[in-house]
């Protein structure tokens, strides 16, 4: 049999584009496929801009530390095309091993028969196929981009549909208004389910959400309003809702954003039917949680030896506009507790607003290192990220590469050790963590 990453190649000349968004073609495959996203357990729906992956990794927790079993899909993989299909199993899931991979795969290309159809449609028939094949008691499921015309939506019922913050990403496909990604991320809500919708950072968000909600008849459950809240107090989180208030540890994840990631997350599993998970469940789920590229600390591995003597080194994949103000925010919490120099190693591709991205770190970081992002042609070239940054307002240099840029920082003078955070790309947070040989397991 053919391996996965070679079947996948083969699908690259399926369809000419990379993106575009449709439900057509992977309606026609699944049908031939004998209807798999039919035979799936409940379905939690996520989308949005900012957020899904972390709320889907709470989800994800807390489920297995209540004894369930629950299949995820999300995207994109930091390292390997597997992260993105977990298989559920009582006491903890894995990744799709490789040989039920291709094998999927091949069915998806045999009932294909040689028609169009992106790469992200075929492995998400792929996907179904084998959630479709395996009991669970739930399935985590995250949206591509979008939502309204993106391949996950072919679900005809939900269990409950989440939305998380909404940001200006990908204006080419969604478009260049708050309001007209709102919209596309709404299309997801379905009649008569349940649709959570977190803690907006845009007024305009929360109105087309909520309208949209109620248009369609989906049972909106929104934060701040009766629904459900989320604070920290003294350290921990607090969790309300109509029926409970959790006081519950302060998530393993960092950054302050990933209150509003665990209190919807929790909302959401109540909403979907999962309330009688009990709040040990819950506490173990925000003690253990795990999800790798963000905001996570290295603390070991082969790049983690190449900084300065007692430097801090942080990755996060963040790379939007909203993304850099949530990763700004983190940084500045972490300053007041420890004020030492921030230095951002930053790799960015050329369809994100790289200007927009690095004015949220004027006046915080104290130089910056542009490197390049290898093997990504969309990436834009370090020089050009930091001349960028120069005309925002940050010192800057360039790097041929993130090792070089380590190894640079070592040879300046710093009068506290400093705080190193690599940023800027999803790409180049899974190049990091290869380099770094800690890949997600």
């Amino acid at each position: 049999m053919d391996s996965s990453d070679a079947l996948m190649a083969r699908f690259l000349a399926l369809h000419p584009r990379t993106i575009d968004l449709s439900l057509g073609r992977i309606q026609r495959l699944l049908e031939r496929l004998g209807h798999p996203e039919r035979k799936l357990p409940p379905v939690i729906h996520v989308a949005g801009t900012n957020g899904k992956g972390s709320t889907i990794a709470f989800m994800r927790a807390i489920l297995e530390a209540g004894g369930l079993a629950a299949h995820v899909y999300t995207s994109p993989h930091l390292v390997r095309f597997h992260e993105r299909i977990r298989i559920g199993a009582v006491g903890g899931g894995h990744y799709v091993p490789e040989d039920q991979l291709a094998d999927a795969l091949a069915r998806c290309e045999a009932a294909n028969a040689g028609e169009p159809i992106t790469v992200f449609e075929i492995t998400t028939a792929a996907a179904f196929l084998l959630f479709s094949e395996t009991p669970a008691d739930v399935l985590l499921l995250e949206v591509g981009l979008g939502g309204r015309v993106d391949a996950t939506n072919v679900i005809d019922r939900v269990a409950c549909a989440v939305v998380t913050p909404i940001g200006r990403d990908h204006a080419e496909y969604l478009g260049d208004t708050v309001e007209a990604v709102a919209t596309e991320k709404a299309g997801i809500f379905k009649a008569g389910c349940p649709a959570v919708i977190a803690a907006q950072d845009y007024v305009e968000a929360d109105s087309v959400l909520c309208r949209l909600a109620d248009a369609i008849g989906a049972d909106p459950i929104r934060v701040g309003n009766q629904d459900f809240s989320v604070h920290a107090e003294r350290g921990r989180l607090v969790f309300q809702d109509e029926v409970d208030l959790f006081d519950l540890p302060r998530p393993r994840l960092n950054g302050r954003h990933q209150l509003t990631n665990a209190g919807t997350a929790i909302a959401a599993l109540r909403a979907a039917g999962f309330g009688d998970i009990g709040i040990a469940a819950i506490e173990r789920g925000l003690d253990t949680v795990d999800w790798p590229g963000r905001l996570q600390r290295l603390n070991r591995g082969r790049l983690s030896e190449l900084v300065p003597a007692g430097a801090e080194l942080w990755l996060d994949g963040g790379h939007n506009v909203d993304g850099g103000r949530i990763l700004a925010a983190a940084m500045a919490d972490l300053g007041e507790r420890s004020d030492v120099p921030l230095v951002l190693v930053v790799g960015l591709l050329g369809t994100k607003d790289a200007e927009g991205f690095l004015r949220n770190f004027v006046g915080l970081a104290r130089t910056l290192v542009a490197v390049p992002i290898a093997g990504q042609m969309a990436a834009r070239p370090a020089d050009e990220v930091a001349q960028i940054a120069v005309e925002v307002g940050l010192d800057a240099h360039v790097a041929s590469g993130i090792e070089a840029a380590l190894e640079g920082l070592c040879a300046t003078v710093f009068d506290r050790p400093p705080r190193i955070l690599i940023c800027g790309s999803l790409y180049l947070a899974g190049a990091v963590l290869t380099a770094n040989g800690t890949p997600p397991t």
